[in-house]
C-alpha cells in the first residue's frame, strides 16, 4: 500500500467511526435545542460545561495527546512491556492530576462561575444553577482524559475504529439522560437542565472504560508498573510543559470570549456554541481523523529517520484535508440558515435563534480549511521535538484575538467573537506552516500547488452553482419534510458537482480507490 493510501485508509476507518460519533453529537445538540432552546438555562449549562471542557483541550485533545503518542511509539520500539508500563504509569499520574483539578473545581465552583460569567450573579437562580451544574460535571475531566490516553495508545497500535467510536457512547448517554431524567428532576424540584449535566458525568465515564477490553486484547492490561516517575513518563510531561504555557494563553482567550458573550445578550453563549458544533462536524469527521492517523504514521517514519517518507505523509495529509473541507466550508457559508433551520429550529429553539446562530456559523466556516490544517500541524511539532513552536504561535494568535474581540465586540456584538476566532486560526496555521517549511523542508511542490489550484477552481464553480440553486427556491415556504429534502438536495449537488469538476480537471483523487478498497474489506 502506498504512503498516501496508508494514511487515507487509516483515516477512512477513523472517519467512519468519527462520523457516527459526530452525527450522534448532532442529535444530542438537537435534543438540547428542542427541550431548552437558546435560553438562560442553556447558557448556564454551557458556561458550566465550558469549565471542564477548557481543561480537556490540554489533557484530552491537545498537548497531552500530542506529547504522549511519540513517546509511546518510542517505548514500544524497545519492547511491548515498556510501552505497557508507560501506559499505566500515565494512567495513574493523569488520574491523580485530573481528579485533583476536579476537586478544586467542585470546592471553588462559585468563584469559578463568577470568573467565567461575571453578570450571572445578578440573577441568583441562574448563578446557583450554574454552580450546581459545574459541581456535577467536575469529574468529567478525569474520565475524558483517561479516554484520550487509551485512544492514543490504541491508535499507536494501529487500532483506529473502536477508539474513534468511543465518543458515540458519550453522546448516546447524554441523549438518553435528557430523555429519561427531566421528569424525575422536576418531581424533586430540580431544573430539568440538570439532566444534561448528569449525562456528561455518566457519558464521560462510559467513554473512558468502553476502550478497556481492547487494551486487554492487545496485551496492555494493568500489571505492576514500578516507579511512576521514570525517564519515559517524565519525557511526556516534559513535552507537555511548553503546552501549559500555550494552554494558559488559549484559556485566557476563551475566558475573554465567554465573558464577552455572556455580557452580549441572553442566548449569545448558546448561539455561538450551536454554531461551533456545526463548524466542528466536518473537521471531526475527516480532518481530525487524517490528523490522528498522520501522527501515528509520521511518528513511525520520523523515528526510523526516514524523513522523506515522513514528509510525504505530512504533505498528503495536508492536501487531503483541504480537498475534504473546502466544499464543506462552501456549504456551511451558503446554506447556513437552511442548516440551522432544519437541524435546530423546533421546540424551544426560535427562528430568531436560527438567524443569530447562522450569522456566527458563517464566520466560523471561513476558518474551516485553516483549522483542519492546524489540527495536522500541531502534533507534527511534538513529534519532531519542537513543542515550543505551537505554543508561541498560539500565544501570538490568542493575543491578536483578544485585542480584536475586546475592541470590537462591545460595538458589533457576538458575531465579532466568531470572526475573531477564525482570524486567529488563520494566523496560527499560517505561522506554523512557514516554520514547518523551514524546519523539515516541507516544500509544497509545484505538483501539489497545481492540485490545490484545481480543487479551488472546482470549488469556485460549485459555489456559484450553489448560490444559483438557492435563489430558485423559497426555502421557508415549504413543509419541514420538504425542507429536509431540499437541503439534502442542495448538499448532494454541491458534493456531486465538486467531485465532477475535480475529476474533469484531472484530479480523480485516491479517495475513490481507498473507498473501494475499504468496501472490499
Amino acid at each position: 500500500m502506498s504512503r498516501q493510501l496508508n494514511v487515507l485508509f487509516s483515516s477512512l476507518k477513523m472517519a467512519i467511526a468519527t462520523f457516527c460519533s459526530r452525527i450522534l453529537g448532532l442529535v444530542r445538540e438537537q435534543v438540547l435545542a428542542f427541550y431548552f432552546g437558546a435560553s438562560g438555562f442553556t447558557d448556564a449549562f454551557l458556561i458550566a460545561y465550558r469549565i471542564p471542557n477548557l481543561l480537556r483541550d490540554l489533557f484530552a485533545e491537545g498537548a497531552f495527546s500530542a506529547a504522549f503518542v511519540p513517546v509511546f511509539v518510542e517505548a514500544r520500539g524497545i519492547s511491548q512491556e515498556e510501552a505497557r508500563k508507560l501506559l499505566w504509569k500515565l494512567f495513574i499520574l493523569l488520574g491523580v492530576v485530573t481528579l485533583t483539578i476536579g476537586v478544586i473545581t467542585f470546592v471553588f465552583a462559585p468563584e469559578i462561575v463568577n470568573l467565567f460569567a461575571p453578570t450571572f450573579y445578578k440573577d441568583p437562580e441562574k448563578f446557583e444553577l450554574t454552580v450546581l451544574l459545574t459541581r456535577i460535571m467536575s469529574p468529567f475531566l478525569c474520565f475524558v482524559s483517561i479516554a484520550a490516553l487509551f485512544m492514543g495508545a490504541l491508535n499507536s497500535l494501529k487500532v483506529f475504529f473502536i477508539p474513534s467510536l468511543a465518543p458515540a457512547f458519550f453522546n448516546v448517554t447524554m441523549i438518553l439522560s435528557m430523555l429519561i431524567f427531566p421528569s424525575y428532576l422536576i418531581a424533586h424540584n430540580l431544573n430539568p437542565i440538570v439532566s444534561v449535566a448528569l449525562g456528561v458525568f455518566i457519558g464521560g465515564l462510559v467513554q473512558a472504560f468502553v476502550q478497556i477490553p481492547l487494551i486487554y486484547k492487545k496485551g496492555f492490561g494493568p500489571r505492576r508498573t514500578g516507579p511512576l516517575l521514570t525517564y519515559e513518563s517524565k519525557k511526556v510531561f516534559k513535552k507537555l510543559g511548553p503546552g501549559l504555557v500555550g494552554f494558559a494563553a488559549t484559556q485566557l482567550n476563551l475566558l475573554v470570549n465567554t465573558i464577552l458573550a455572556s455580557m452580549s445578550a441572553v442566548g449569545a453563549v448558546s448561539w455561538l456554541s450551536y454554531a461551533f458544533r456545526l463548524f466542528q462536524l466536518p473537521v471531526g469527521i475527516l480532518s481530525v481523523s487524517i490528523g490522528n492517523s498522520n501522527l501515528v504514521h509520521f511518528s513511525d517514519a520520523w523515528k526510523r529517520k526516514d524523513y522523506d517518507e515522513a514528509r510525504e505523509y505530512l504533505a498528503s495529509s495536508y492536501f487531503m484535508s483541504l480537498f475534504i473541507v473546502l466544499p464543506a466550508m462552501a456549504a456551511l457559508i451558503i446554506f447556513s440558515d437552511e442548516m440551522i433551520n432544519v437541524i435546530f429550529e423546533r421546540g424551544q429553539f426560535s427562528h430568531f435563534s436560527t438567524e443569530q446562530t447562522a450569522k456566527a456559523l458563517r464566520w466560523y466556516a471561513l476558518g474551516l480549511p485553516f483549522y483542519s490544517i492546524y489540527k495536522i500541524f500541531v502534533p507534527t511539532f511534538y513529534t519532531i521535538d519542537r513543542e515550543k513552536i505551537p505554543v508561541l504561535c498560539s500565544m501570538g494568535s490568542v493575543a491578536f484575538n483578544i485585542v480584536f474581540c475586546v475592541t470590537l465586540a462591545p460595538e458589533y456584538g457576538f458575531e465579532i467573537l466568531a470572526l475573531g476566532t477564525t482570524l486567529s486560526i488563520m494566523l496560527n496555521s499560517f505561522m506554523q506552516g512557514l516554520i514547518l517549511k523551514k524546519d523539515i523542508q516541507l516544500a509544497v511542490n509545484t505538483y501539489i500547488n497545481l492540485r490545490v489550484f484545481k480543487i479551488l477552481l472546482s470549488l469556485f464553480i460549485t459555489s456559484g452553482l450553489a448560490f444559483y440553486l438557492k435563489q430558485q427556491f423559497d426555502f421557508m415556504s415549504h413543509s419541514f419534510a420538504e425542507r429536509c429534502l431540499l437541503l439534502a438536495g442542495y448538499l448532494f449537488v454541491v458534493a456531486a458537482s465538486y467531485f465532477f469538476f475535480a475529476i474533469l480537471f484531472g484530479e480523480r483523487s485516491l479517495v475513490i480507490k481507498v473507498i473501494r478498497k475499504f468496501m472490499r474489506k
